[in-house]
């Protein structure tokens, strides 16, 4: 089974890229975040005729995120059940048993910022729900956009990044909490090339040189995570012409 995440930065933008990806990799489901588009503009006719299904919440010009997947999901659930949040961030359903997460973390914008402290309490409500979905699920996955590097080597200059946000250690501190509620990053149960990053600003030639962060992740709970036989970034629609400023990443999963 694979599973794919990609932040798209603009479906309507976009959707070409997607629609080549989906050709060529064939996921079994792949999770979309910032797809900046309200509900009724949804592009389902143009997804279904690569063969596959969608359900997405979105509004208009930020966030929204989607799931495209071979198989109908059920059980469906958009955002955090505790969490008053009118952003469209969350959505999640069950796949052949799988319960998938796919989220859009707040970005923060400025460490100590209104928004940085919507980042950190939204993770909070995040770790308590994933804490309960644990409980019930022991083949869950979580994943997305995290906006947050875990760790130096996520980072193309960690003492430049030290203390802002995506790299601020509440942040990173965060993300280990969620962890430690029993999943593990996919990217790091195999050997990686060093400097592997998931997003590369748009500025000063940021891909060109390599200037980027891994902030997409793939979390597996324990009982995944036995039978994940690989997990690749792709670099390669970041190399098109008008790209997300983020690249997929993907994992393949095994059978138990």
């Amino acid at each position: 089974m694979k599973l794919a995440t990609w932040n798209v930065n603009s479906l309507k933008v976009r959707l070409p890229h997607v629609l080549d990806w989906l050709a060529a990799n064939q996921p079994d489901v792949l999770c979309l975040q910032e797809t900046k588009l309200q509900d009724e503009n949804f592009p389902i006719a143009e997804i279904a005729a690569s063969g596959y299904q969608t359900i997405y919440t979105g509004q208009r010009t930020y966030n929204g995120v989607a799931v495209l997947s071979k198989q109908p999901g059920i059980e469906l659930v958009t955002g955090i059940p505790a969490l008053d949040d009118p952003q469209k961030r969350v959505l999640s359903a069950i796949y052949d048993d799988i319960r998938i997460i796919c989220i859009y973390v707040p970005n923060g914008e400025k460490v100590g910022s209104e928004k940085y402290q919507y980042k950190l309490r939204w993770l909070a409500a995040l770790k308590d729900w994933i804490r309960d979905m644990l409980a019930r699920h022991e083949k869950l996955v979580l994943l997305g956009d995290f906006n947050i590097a875990p760790d130096e080597r996520d980072v193309h200059d960690p003492k430049l990044w030290e203390g802002q946000v995506l790299f601020s250690l509440p942040e990173r501190e965060a993300f280990q909490e969620v962890l430690g509620l029993g999943l593990l990053d996919s990217f790091r149960l195999f050997e990686q090339p060093e400097k592997s990053y998931t997003w590369w600003d748009y500025r000063m030639m940021g891909f060109r040189r390599n200037m980027g962060l891994r902030i997409d992740h793939i979390l597996l709970s324990r009982e995944l995570a036995k039978i994940c036989t690989a997990c690749v970034i792709d670099k390669t629609p970041r190399k098109l012409e008008r790209p997300s400023d983020h690249a997929p990443i993907m994992v393949e999963l095994g059978k138990l």
